[in-house]
C-alpha cells in the first residue's frame, strides 16, 4: 500500500513538475522557438521541438494517470538524456544533472510500473 502510494506521488510530481515547467512553457511558445529549438538529432528545429513536446507534456500526462506507464516513461527518460549527454554535452556539470535529475524518476517508473493507484492497475489488472 506504501509502495503504490509512493509510487503515486513520484508519478505526479515528477510529470506535473515536467509538463508545468518544460512542456506547456514549450506549447505555449513555439512558434517562437520553432526556428531556434535546438536540434541535436539533426531533424530539424520544429521537429525536434515537437518530440520535446511529446517527451515533457504529452507522454508526462499518460504518466500522471498511469496509462501505459512503462511506455511512456520512454519519451521522457530519452528526452532528457538527450538533452543532459548530447545539448548540454559541452557545458559543466551543472548544467547536466538538471535533466538527469527529471530523467531519475522515469527511469524508476520504467522499471517498477505505475502501483495500484493508477489506470493501468484499473484497465489492466491481472488476476
Amino acid at each position: 500500500m506504501l509502495t503504490d502510494l509512493g509510487l503515486l506521488i513520484l508519478r505526479l510530481g515528477a510529470s506535473g513538475l515536467l509538463l508545468l515547467g518544460h512542456g506547456l512553457p514549450k506549447i505555449m511558445e513555439f512558434s517562437h522557438m520553432a526556428a531556434e529549438f535546438p536540434d541535436p538529432l539533426n531533424l530539424g528545429s520544429k521537429t525536434s521541438l515537437i518530440l520535446a513536446i511529446f517527451g515533457e507534456a504529452i507522454c508526462p500526462i499518460f504518466v500522471a494517470i498511469g496509462l501505459k506507464t512503462r511506455y511512456v516513461t520512454a519519451p521522457p527518460l530519452i528526452t532528457m538524456l538527450v538533452a543532459a549527454f548530447i545539448v548540454h554535452a559541452g557545458d559543466p556539470w551543472s548544467k547536466m544533472e538538471f535533466p538527469l535529475i527529471y530523467a531519475l524518476p522515469f527511469l524508476v517508473l520504467m522499471f517498477l510500473g505505475a502501483g495500484r493507484f493508477s489506470a493501468d492497475h484499473l484497465f489492466f489488472k491481472r488476476g
